[in-house]
Protein backbone atom coordinates (compact mmCIF):
# COMPACT_ATOMS: atom_id res chain seq x y z
CA UNK A 1 0.00 0.00 0.00
CA UNK A 2 2.79 2.46 0.71
CA UNK A 3 4.14 2.06 -2.57
CA UNK A 4 1.33 3.44 -4.18
CA UNK A 5 2.01 6.85 -1.85
CA UNK A 6 5.94 7.18 -2.99
CA UNK A 7 6.98 10.47 -3.67
CA UNK A 8 9.49 12.23 -5.68
CA UNK A 9 11.52 14.34 -4.42
CA UNK A 10 12.37 17.60 -5.66
CA UNK A 11 16.11 17.40 -5.18
CA UNK A 12 16.10 14.87 -7.34
CA UNK A 13 13.74 16.52 -9.98
CA UNK A 14 16.18 19.67 -10.20
CA UNK A 15 19.33 17.01 -10.96
CA UNK A 16 17.54 15.66 -13.77
CA UNK A 17 18.67 16.83 -17.34
CA UNK A 18 16.24 17.80 -19.74
CA UNK A 19 16.87 16.96 -23.50
CA UNK A 20 13.81 20.01 -24.27
CA UNK A 21 15.53 23.21 -25.22
CA UNK A 22 15.08 26.65 -23.01
CA UNK A 23 14.26 29.34 -24.87
CA UNK A 24 10.98 30.74 -23.81
CA UNK A 25 10.87 34.24 -21.19
CA UNK A 26 8.10 35.67 -19.45
CA UNK A 27 6.47 37.61 -22.22
CA UNK A 28 6.26 33.97 -24.58
CA UNK A 29 5.17 32.73 -21.21
CA UNK A 30 2.62 35.46 -20.58
CA UNK A 31 1.46 34.77 -24.75
CA UNK A 32 1.45 31.12 -24.07
CA UNK A 33 -1.59 32.38 -20.97
CA UNK A 34 -3.15 34.87 -23.17
CA UNK A 35 -3.09 32.28 -26.00
CA UNK A 36 -5.20 29.24 -23.86
CA UNK A 37 -7.17 31.85 -21.80
CA UNK A 38 -8.51 34.33 -24.30
CA UNK A 39 -10.84 32.32 -27.59
CA UNK A 40 -14.21 30.65 -26.29
CA UNK A 41 -14.89 33.06 -23.64
CA UNK A 42 -14.97 36.19 -25.61
CA UNK A 43 -16.14 34.91 -28.93
CA UNK A 44 -18.59 32.35 -27.35
CA UNK A 45 -19.27 31.88 -23.58
CA UNK A 46 -20.49 36.22 -23.43
CA UNK A 47 -23.59 35.41 -25.01
CA UNK A 48 -24.75 32.30 -22.66
CA UNK A 49 -23.31 34.21 -20.14
CA UNK A 50 -25.44 37.50 -20.18
CA UNK A 51 -28.58 35.79 -20.69
CA UNK A 52 -27.45 33.93 -17.33
CA UNK A 53 -26.26 37.27 -15.39
CA UNK A 54 -27.61 39.96 -17.49
CA UNK A 55 -25.04 42.99 -16.93
CA UNK A 56 -23.78 41.78 -13.77
CA UNK A 57 -21.72 39.22 -16.57
CA UNK A 58 -18.82 41.59 -15.50
CA UNK A 59 -18.83 40.80 -11.89
CA UNK A 60 -19.21 36.75 -12.55
CA UNK A 61 -16.24 36.92 -14.97
CA UNK A 62 -14.60 38.87 -11.97
CA UNK A 63 -15.45 36.17 -9.19
CA UNK A 64 -14.13 33.82 -11.64
CA UNK A 65 -11.15 35.25 -12.10
CA UNK A 66 -10.42 35.51 -8.67
CA UNK A 67 -11.14 31.76 -7.92
CA UNK A 68 -8.70 31.28 -11.01
CA UNK A 69 -6.00 33.62 -9.18
CA UNK A 70 -6.00 32.29 -5.84
CA UNK A 71 -5.31 28.97 -7.57
CA UNK A 72 -2.79 30.50 -10.34
CA UNK A 73 -1.12 31.73 -6.86
CA UNK A 74 -0.69 28.11 -5.95
CA UNK A 75 0.79 27.10 -9.21
CA UNK A 76 3.22 30.30 -9.32
CA UNK A 77 5.01 28.58 -6.28
CA UNK A 78 4.60 24.80 -6.74
CA UNK A 79 6.04 25.87 -10.49
CA UNK A 80 9.36 27.94 -8.81
CA UNK A 81 9.78 24.98 -6.33
CA UNK A 82 9.77 22.71 -9.04
CA UNK A 83 10.44 24.22 -12.29
CA UNK A 84 9.87 20.97 -14.70
CA UNK A 85 7.27 19.59 -16.93
CA UNK A 86 4.33 18.00 -15.96
CA UNK A 87 2.58 20.63 -14.20
CA UNK A 88 -0.13 19.75 -11.53
CA UNK A 89 0.51 16.13 -12.35
CA UNK A 90 4.49 16.79 -11.52
CA UNK A 91 3.23 18.71 -8.18
CA UNK A 92 0.96 16.37 -6.76
CA UNK A 93 4.12 13.71 -7.38
CA UNK A 94 5.60 15.40 -4.78
CA UNK A 95 3.27 16.49 -2.66
CA UNK A 96 0.95 13.25 -2.20
CA UNK A 97 2.37 10.13 -4.01
CA UNK A 98 2.60 8.53 -7.14
CA UNK A 99 -0.84 6.75 -7.55
CA UNK A 100 -2.87 10.61 -6.94
CA UNK A 101 -0.41 11.89 -9.65
CA UNK A 102 -1.05 9.55 -11.88
CA UNK A 103 -4.95 10.05 -11.36
CA UNK A 104 -4.13 13.77 -12.24
CA UNK A 105 -2.20 13.23 -14.88
CA UNK A 106 -4.66 10.80 -16.37
CA UNK A 107 -7.46 13.55 -15.94
CA UNK A 108 -4.89 16.13 -17.19
CA UNK A 109 -4.63 14.64 -20.73
CA UNK A 110 -8.66 14.03 -21.06
CA UNK A 111 -8.52 17.73 -20.09
CA UNK A 112 -6.52 18.95 -22.62
CA UNK A 113 -7.63 16.59 -25.60
CA UNK A 114 -11.58 17.07 -24.85
CA UNK A 115 -10.67 20.97 -24.58
CA UNK A 116 -8.68 20.88 -27.73
CA UNK A 117 -11.03 19.20 -29.69
CA UNK A 118 -14.05 21.04 -28.44
CA UNK A 119 -12.59 24.31 -29.01
CA UNK A 120 -11.80 22.83 -32.75
CA UNK A 121 -15.50 22.38 -33.33
CA UNK A 122 -15.88 26.34 -32.34
CA UNK A 123 -13.27 26.76 -34.59
CA UNK A 124 -14.97 25.07 -37.86
CA UNK A 125 -18.14 27.30 -37.32
CA UNK A 126 -16.34 30.69 -37.43
CA UNK A 127 -14.68 29.40 -40.27
CA UNK A 128 -17.66 28.33 -42.09
CA UNK A 129 -19.16 30.92 -41.41
CA UNK A 130 -16.14 33.06 -42.98
CA UNK A 131 -15.82 30.56 -45.91
CA UNK A 132 -19.61 31.71 -46.66
CA UNK A 133 -19.07 35.08 -46.71
CA UNK A 134 -16.70 34.93 -49.22
CA UNK A 135 -18.96 32.32 -51.20
CA UNK A 136 -17.08 29.27 -50.75
CA UNK A 137 -19.31 26.01 -49.29
CA UNK A 138 -17.92 22.78 -48.43
CA UNK A 139 -20.27 19.84 -48.60
CA UNK A 140 -23.29 19.79 -45.48
CA UNK A 141 -21.99 16.05 -44.60
CA UNK A 142 -18.34 17.47 -43.72
CA UNK A 143 -19.63 20.45 -41.77
CA UNK A 144 -20.32 18.84 -38.70
CA UNK A 145 -19.87 15.36 -36.93
CA UNK A 146 -23.49 12.95 -36.81
CA UNK A 147 -25.84 13.92 -34.83
CA UNK A 148 -24.74 17.59 -33.90
CA UNK A 149 -27.93 19.23 -35.29
CA UNK A 150 -31.03 18.01 -35.26
CA UNK A 151 -32.90 17.26 -38.64
CA UNK A 152 -29.28 18.14 -40.57
CA UNK A 153 -27.57 15.10 -42.37
CA UNK A 154 -23.88 14.89 -41.15
CA UNK A 155 -21.33 12.79 -40.84
CA UNK A 156 -18.14 14.23 -40.50
CA UNK A 157 -16.32 17.79 -39.25
CA UNK A 158 -13.30 18.11 -41.62
CA UNK A 159 -12.18 21.70 -40.97
CA UNK A 160 -11.67 20.71 -37.22
CA UNK A 161 -10.32 17.66 -37.60
CA UNK A 162 -7.63 19.31 -40.21
CA UNK A 163 -6.65 22.61 -38.10
CA UNK A 164 -6.04 19.96 -34.84
CA UNK A 165 -3.30 18.16 -37.79
CA UNK A 166 -1.99 21.32 -38.43
CA UNK A 167 -1.48 22.33 -34.91
CA UNK A 168 -0.04 19.29 -33.93
CA UNK A 169 2.53 19.08 -36.79
CA UNK A 170 3.68 22.66 -35.65
CA UNK A 171 3.86 21.56 -32.10
CA UNK A 172 5.66 18.20 -32.94
CA UNK A 173 8.40 20.10 -34.88
CA UNK A 174 10.04 22.47 -31.79
CA UNK A 175 8.99 24.77 -29.25
CA UNK A 176 10.37 27.83 -31.05
CA UNK A 177 7.88 27.38 -34.19
CA UNK A 178 5.31 26.92 -31.40
CA UNK A 179 6.39 30.13 -29.62
CA UNK A 180 6.67 32.16 -33.10
CA UNK A 181 2.89 30.92 -34.26
CA UNK A 182 1.01 31.50 -30.93
CA UNK A 183 2.81 34.99 -30.28
CA UNK A 184 1.67 35.72 -33.91
CA UNK A 185 -1.97 35.03 -33.62
CA UNK A 186 -2.52 36.58 -30.02
CA UNK A 187 -0.58 40.31 -31.23
CA UNK A 188 -3.46 39.95 -33.85
CA UNK A 189 -5.98 38.67 -31.32
CA UNK A 190 -5.66 41.41 -28.90
CA UNK A 191 -5.70 44.06 -31.85
CA UNK A 192 -8.79 42.78 -32.95
CA UNK A 193 -10.29 42.96 -29.47
CA UNK A 194 -8.65 46.34 -28.70
CA UNK A 195 -10.36 47.29 -32.25
CA UNK A 196 -13.15 46.11 -31.46
CA UNK A 197 -13.81 48.21 -28.17
CA UNK A 198 -12.32 51.52 -29.69
CA UNK A 199 -15.11 50.81 -32.45
CA UNK A 200 -17.96 50.24 -29.98
CA UNK A 201 -17.63 52.02 -26.99
CA UNK A 202 -19.09 55.07 -28.35
CA UNK A 203 -22.21 53.14 -28.72
CA UNK A 204 -22.95 52.12 -24.79
CA UNK A 205 -26.46 53.16 -23.80
CA UNK A 206 -26.08 53.50 -19.71
CA UNK A 207 -30.03 52.60 -19.51
CA UNK A 208 -29.10 48.85 -20.76
CA UNK A 209 -27.37 48.33 -17.44
CA UNK A 210 -30.64 48.73 -15.64
CA UNK A 211 -31.15 46.61 -13.65
CA UNK A 212 -27.42 45.47 -13.21
CA UNK A 213 -28.02 42.28 -11.61
CA UNK A 214 -31.43 41.22 -12.55
CA UNK A 215 -31.57 37.74 -11.31
CA UNK A 216 -29.53 38.44 -8.26
CA UNK A 217 -26.41 36.73 -6.69
CA UNK A 218 -27.91 33.07 -6.81
CA UNK A 219 -31.62 32.10 -7.74
CA UNK A 220 -34.25 29.97 -10.61
CA UNK A 221 -35.31 31.66 -13.89
CA UNK A 222 -37.30 29.84 -16.15
CA UNK A 223 -36.58 26.61 -14.78
CA UNK A 224 -32.71 27.30 -15.19
CA UNK A 225 -29.90 28.62 -12.17
CA UNK A 226 -29.67 31.86 -12.94
CA UNK A 227 -27.46 34.86 -11.43
CA UNK A 228 -23.63 36.16 -10.86
CA UNK A 229 -22.80 32.71 -9.06
CA UNK A 230 -24.45 30.11 -12.34
CA UNK A 231 -22.81 32.83 -14.68
CA UNK A 232 -19.19 32.44 -13.04
CA UNK A 233 -19.88 28.84 -13.60
CA UNK A 234 -20.12 29.26 -16.91
CA UNK A 235 -17.54 31.70 -17.51
CA UNK A 236 -14.93 29.91 -15.16
CA UNK A 237 -13.90 28.14 -17.86
CA UNK A 238 -13.07 30.61 -20.40
CA UNK A 239 -9.66 30.62 -18.09
CA UNK A 240 -9.06 27.57 -18.46
CA UNK A 241 -5.43 27.11 -19.73
CA UNK A 242 -3.18 29.17 -17.72
CA UNK A 243 -2.44 25.98 -15.54
CA UNK A 244 -0.76 24.99 -19.55
CA UNK A 245 1.94 27.86 -18.99
CA UNK A 246 3.34 25.38 -16.39
CA UNK A 247 4.08 22.63 -18.05
CA UNK A 248 6.50 24.14 -19.93
CA UNK A 249 9.17 24.61 -17.13
CA UNK A 250 11.79 22.73 -19.01
CA UNK A 251 11.42 25.38 -21.69
CA UNK A 252 11.63 28.62 -20.04
CA UNK A 253 14.67 30.67 -18.87
CA UNK A 254 14.93 30.94 -15.26
CA UNK A 255 11.86 29.19 -14.76
CA UNK A 256 11.29 30.05 -11.07
CA UNK A 257 11.53 33.50 -11.18
CA UNK A 258 9.66 33.50 -15.20
CA UNK A 259 6.72 31.09 -14.44
CA UNK A 260 4.78 32.47 -11.52
CA UNK A 261 5.22 35.82 -13.72
CA UNK A 262 3.67 34.12 -16.79
CA UNK A 263 0.85 32.79 -14.66
CA UNK A 264 0.20 36.06 -13.24
CA UNK A 265 0.24 38.14 -16.10
CA UNK A 266 -2.05 36.36 -18.40
CA UNK A 267 -4.51 36.20 -16.03
CA UNK A 268 -4.55 39.58 -15.11
CA UNK A 269 -4.97 40.96 -18.74
CA UNK A 270 -7.15 38.17 -19.85
CA UNK A 271 -9.45 39.61 -16.93
CA UNK A 272 -9.16 42.83 -18.06
CA UNK A 273 -10.31 42.77 -21.02
CA UNK A 274 -13.17 40.19 -20.54
CA UNK A 275 -14.71 42.72 -18.03
CA UNK A 276 -13.92 45.36 -20.37
CA UNK A 277 -15.49 43.63 -23.22
CA UNK A 278 -18.82 42.48 -20.81
CA UNK A 279 -19.26 46.06 -20.33
CA UNK A 280 -19.26 47.19 -23.41
CA UNK A 281 -21.65 44.81 -24.92
CA UNK A 282 -24.47 44.18 -22.54
CA UNK A 283 -24.01 48.12 -22.73
CA UNK A 284 -24.45 48.43 -26.37
CA UNK A 285 -27.27 45.61 -26.50
CA UNK A 286 -30.01 44.93 -23.84
CA UNK A 287 -28.43 41.38 -22.34
CA UNK A 288 -31.90 39.77 -23.73
CA UNK A 289 -31.13 40.17 -27.16
CA UNK A 290 -28.09 38.30 -27.35
CA UNK A 291 -30.48 34.47 -27.30
CA UNK A 292 -30.72 35.51 -30.70
CA UNK A 293 -26.73 35.36 -31.38
CA UNK A 294 -25.82 32.60 -29.10
CA UNK A 295 -23.24 30.97 -31.09
CA UNK A 296 -21.72 34.11 -31.74
CA UNK A 297 -22.42 37.15 -29.44
CA UNK A 298 -20.25 40.02 -30.41
CA UNK A 299 -22.44 40.06 -34.16
CA UNK A 300 -25.33 41.02 -31.70
CA UNK A 301 -23.27 44.19 -30.85
CA UNK A 302 -22.07 44.60 -34.68
CA UNK A 303 -25.54 44.55 -36.11
CA UNK A 304 -26.52 47.46 -33.40
CA UNK A 305 -23.85 49.74 -34.48
CA UNK A 306 -24.55 48.82 -38.07
CA UNK A 307 -20.48 48.13 -38.34
CA UNK A 308 -20.97 45.25 -40.49
CA UNK A 309 -17.45 46.38 -41.67
CA UNK A 310 -15.90 44.69 -38.72
CA UNK A 311 -17.72 41.84 -38.60
CA UNK A 312 -15.48 40.19 -41.43
CA UNK A 313 -11.94 41.51 -39.05
CA UNK A 314 -13.68 40.00 -35.55
CA UNK A 315 -14.18 36.35 -37.56
CA UNK A 316 -10.51 36.51 -38.25
CA UNK A 317 -9.90 37.53 -34.91
CA UNK A 318 -12.28 34.70 -33.14
CA UNK A 319 -10.49 32.08 -35.59
CA UNK A 320 -7.08 33.33 -34.37
CA UNK A 321 -7.96 32.85 -30.66
CA UNK A 322 -9.68 29.85 -31.01
CA UNK A 323 -6.31 28.72 -32.86
CA UNK A 324 -4.26 29.43 -30.15
CA UNK A 325 -6.43 28.12 -27.19
CA UNK A 326 -5.92 24.66 -29.20
CA UNK A 327 -2.48 25.22 -29.52
CA UNK A 328 -1.56 25.60 -25.98
CA UNK A 329 -4.21 23.14 -25.08
CA UNK A 330 -2.27 20.15 -27.09
CA UNK A 331 0.91 21.29 -26.20
CA UNK A 332 0.51 21.22 -22.41
CA UNK A 333 -0.91 17.97 -23.13
CA UNK A 334 2.07 16.48 -24.58
CA UNK A 335 4.07 17.62 -22.08
CA UNK A 336 2.25 15.83 -19.44
CA UNK A 337 2.28 12.70 -21.60
CA UNK A 338 6.31 13.31 -22.09
CA UNK A 339 6.58 13.76 -17.77
CA UNK A 340 4.52 10.56 -17.39
CA UNK A 341 6.33 9.03 -19.51
CA UNK A 342 9.63 9.90 -18.48
CA UNK A 343 8.48 8.44 -14.89
CA UNK A 344 8.01 5.29 -16.39
CA UNK A 345 4.00 5.92 -15.52
CA UNK A 346 3.35 5.53 -19.79
CA UNK A 347 5.10 3.67 -22.38
CA UNK A 348 8.46 5.34 -23.24
CA UNK A 349 7.13 5.57 -27.02
CA UNK A 350 5.06 9.09 -25.24
CA UNK A 351 8.44 10.18 -23.93
CA UNK A 352 11.14 9.38 -27.07
CA UNK A 353 12.01 13.33 -27.79
CA UNK A 354 13.45 13.59 -31.20
CA UNK A 355 16.95 14.42 -31.72
CA UNK A 356 15.76 16.42 -34.83
CA UNK A 357 12.84 18.51 -33.25
CA UNK A 358 13.73 18.32 -29.85
CA UNK A 359 10.76 17.44 -28.84
CA UNK A 360 8.40 14.34 -27.87
CA UNK A 361 7.30 13.97 -31.56
CA UNK A 362 5.64 10.27 -31.10
CA UNK A 363 3.70 11.11 -28.20
CA UNK A 364 2.66 14.56 -29.94
CA UNK A 365 1.05 12.60 -33.11
CA UNK A 366 0.02 10.04 -31.10
CA UNK A 367 -2.79 12.43 -28.69
CA UNK A 368 -2.49 14.87 -31.61
CA UNK A 369 -4.70 12.07 -34.59
CA UNK A 370 -7.02 11.11 -31.11
CA UNK A 371 -7.70 14.87 -30.95
CA UNK A 372 -8.59 15.41 -34.64
CA UNK A 373 -10.73 12.13 -34.68
CA UNK A 374 -12.82 13.16 -31.78
CA UNK A 375 -13.35 16.51 -33.04
CA UNK A 376 -14.18 15.07 -36.52
CA UNK A 377 -16.66 12.76 -35.58
CA UNK A 378 -17.27 12.67 -31.81
CA UNK A 379 -20.91 15.01 -30.69
CA UNK A 380 -19.02 17.20 -28.25
CA UNK A 381 -22.07 18.83 -26.88
CA UNK A 382 -22.14 15.58 -24.20
CA UNK A 383 -18.05 15.96 -23.28
CA UNK A 384 -17.42 19.09 -23.14
CA UNK A 385 -18.76 19.26 -19.11
CA UNK A 386 -15.89 16.63 -18.66
CA UNK A 387 -13.64 19.28 -19.05
CA UNK A 388 -14.70 21.28 -16.00
CA UNK A 389 -14.51 19.14 -13.81
CA UNK A 390 -11.15 17.54 -15.09
CA UNK A 391 -9.62 20.93 -14.36
CA UNK A 392 -11.30 21.84 -10.90
CA UNK A 393 -10.18 18.30 -9.57
CA UNK A 394 -6.43 19.27 -10.78
CA UNK A 395 -6.89 23.10 -9.47
CA UNK A 396 -8.19 21.45 -5.78
CA UNK A 397 -5.13 19.13 -5.57
CA UNK A 398 -2.23 21.45 -6.13
CA UNK A 399 -4.63 24.44 -3.53
CA UNK A 400 -3.96 21.15 -1.08
CA UNK A 401 -0.70 20.37 -2.22
CA UNK A 402 0.76 23.82 -1.44
CA UNK A 403 -0.79 23.55 2.32
CA UNK A 404 0.94 20.43 2.88
CA UNK A 405 4.18 20.91 0.91
CA UNK A 406 5.10 24.07 3.53
CA UNK A 407 4.48 21.91 6.74
CA UNK A 408 5.95 19.12 5.20
CA UNK A 409 8.92 20.83 3.29
CA UNK A 410 9.33 24.43 5.03
CA UNK A 411 13.62 24.27 3.73
CA UNK A 412 12.90 23.75 0.04
CA UNK A 413 14.18 26.63 -1.65
CA UNK A 414 10.81 28.71 -3.05
CA UNK A 415 11.39 31.18 -5.81
CA UNK A 416 7.87 32.36 -5.33
CA UNK A 417 5.78 32.52 -1.93
CA UNK A 418 1.84 32.42 -2.73
CA UNK A 419 0.78 35.03 -0.20
CA UNK A 420 -1.79 34.57 2.36
CA UNK A 421 -1.53 30.83 2.87
CA UNK A 422 -3.47 28.98 4.52
CA UNK A 423 -6.39 31.10 3.18
CA UNK A 424 -5.36 31.39 -0.54
CA UNK A 425 -5.31 27.37 -1.04
CA UNK A 426 -8.42 27.45 0.81
CA UNK A 427 -10.12 29.95 -0.57
CA UNK A 428 -9.12 28.01 -4.08
CA UNK A 429 -10.57 24.78 -3.09
CA UNK A 430 -13.48 26.61 -1.27
CA UNK A 431 -14.44 28.25 -5.24
CA UNK A 432 -13.52 25.02 -7.03
CA UNK A 433 -15.64 22.38 -5.05
CA UNK A 434 -18.55 25.06 -5.30
CA UNK A 435 -18.35 25.07 -9.17
CA UNK A 436 -18.07 20.95 -8.99
CA UNK A 437 -21.10 20.65 -7.00
CA UNK A 438 -22.82 22.48 -9.80
CA UNK A 439 -21.77 19.93 -12.61
CA UNK A 440 -24.86 17.37 -13.42
CA UNK A 441 -24.46 14.21 -12.36
CA UNK A 442 -24.14 12.69 -15.94
CA UNK A 443 -20.56 14.57 -15.60
CA UNK A 444 -19.93 12.48 -11.90
CA UNK A 445 -20.67 9.53 -13.95
CA UNK A 446 -18.34 9.93 -17.10
CA UNK A 447 -15.67 11.22 -15.00
CA UNK A 448 -15.54 7.60 -12.58
CA UNK A 449 -15.39 5.65 -16.01
CA UNK A 450 -12.28 7.67 -17.23
CA UNK A 451 -10.98 7.10 -13.57
CA UNK A 452 -11.85 3.54 -13.38
CA UNK A 453 -9.86 3.59 -16.83
CA UNK A 454 -6.84 5.22 -15.55
CA UNK A 455 -6.42 2.68 -12.43
CA UNK A 456 -6.33 -0.29 -14.69
CA UNK A 457 -4.16 1.41 -16.71
CA UNK A 458 -1.59 2.06 -13.70
CA UNK A 459 -1.98 -0.71 -11.84
CA UNK A 460 -1.70 -3.38 -15.29
CA UNK A 461 1.68 -1.26 -16.31
CA UNK A 462 2.30 2.43 -14.98
CA UNK A 463 3.06 0.33 -11.33
CA UNK A 464 5.37 -1.75 -12.60
CA UNK A 465 7.46 0.31 -14.93
CA UNK A 466 7.53 3.45 -12.23
CA UNK A 467 11.05 4.87 -12.27
CA UNK A 468 11.21 4.81 -8.83
CA UNK A 469 10.76 0.99 -8.73
CA UNK A 470 14.66 1.24 -9.44
CA UNK A 471 15.18 3.51 -6.11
Amino acid sequence: MSGLFRKKDVNDLLVEATPLTRTLKTMDLTFLGIGAIIGTGIFVLTGKGALTAGPALSVSFLLAAICCGFTGLCYAEFASMAPVAGSAYTYSYLAFGEIIAFVIGWDLILEYALGAATVSVGWSGYFLNLLSEMGIHIPTVLTAAAGTTPGVTTYFNLPAFLIVLVITWIISIGINQTKRVNDTMVIIKLAVIILFIICTVWFIKPHNWVPFSPYGFYSYHAGAKAGILPAASIVFFSFIGFDSIASSAEETINPSKTLPRGILLSLLISTVLYIAMTLIMTGVVKYTVFSKYLNAPILAVLHQTGQSWLALIVSLGAILGMTTVILVQLYGQSRICYSMSRDGLFPKFFGDVSPKYKTPFKGTWFFGILTAIAGGFINLNILSELVNIGTLTAFVLVSAGIMWMRKSHPEIHRGFRAPGVPFTPIIAIIFCITLIIGLNWETWLRFVVWFAIGMVLYFAYGRKHSALNAK
